[in-house]
């Protein structure tokens, strides 16, 4: 029964963080807020995370597993992910924003070893010199490259939401169906979804 509580207490604290980060920031967060919402003391919270940012590391490395695992990048289809990653977004703001918020904050400061973000951009780069070796991918282009191109463009109406209002206002076509079809077609354009015979015969 301990175990179980103890389990349910770091549950919520986890929960009260994700949402205090993603509104706040690091700096900005309180311990004392997210101890409120997740319904124990402050102290509770030092029990189970050292500090603030032992504790956004942790929100930030399980929100990580959550994006990843709703995107899913199969490097021959490069459309497809930065559909999935529009999707995912456009549905859970407020997780784009815990890492917008840690990646402003953090700035040039070198990572941890055991960093999350690192290691799933060594894993996700690695991939892709595997399908160009394969066949599968445009090999002119690095690999270091083609990841934060089509992060970028898949995350574009994610970092400017403000344009949501010009569009509904101006734009040809002002619906959300529309802008995902953009960002589909725009990473098709860079970098097509292709089979190893049909990359070999260009």
């Amino acid at each position: 029964m301990g175990s179980r509580t103890a389990a349910d207490t770091r549950d919520r604290i986890v929960t009260a963080a994700m949402a205090e980060f993603a509104q706040y920031g690091i700096a900005g967060a309180r311990v004392d807020r997210i101890a409120k919402e997740a319904r124990t003391s402050k102290e509770r919270v030092y029990a189970y995370f050292r500090s603030k940012e032992d504790l956004y590391a942790f929100v930030a490395r399980q929100e990580l597993t959550v994006v990843a695992a709703a995107s899913r990048m199969d490097p021959t289809d490069l459309p497809g992910y930065a559909g999935r990653i529009f999707d995912f977004f456009l549905s859970h703001p407020e997780h784009h924003r815990l890492v917008a918020w840690g990646r402003l904050e953090l700035g040039d400061n070198a990572p941890a070893p055991d960093d999350p973000l690192m290691a799933a951009v060594k894993d996700k780069t690695e991939q892709l010199r595997k399908a160009q070796e394969d066949g599968y991918l445009d090999p002119s282009w690095d690999p270091f490259d083609i990841l934060p191109l089509v992060h970028q463009i898949a995350t574009s109406w994610a970092t400017q939401p403000e344009l949501a209002h010009v569009v509904k206002e101006q734009a040809r076509t002002p619906d959300t169906a529309a802008r995902r079809a953009a960002v589909v077609r725009a990473v098709q354009l860079l970098f097509p979804a292709t089979t190893r015979n049909e990359t070999a015969s260009q």
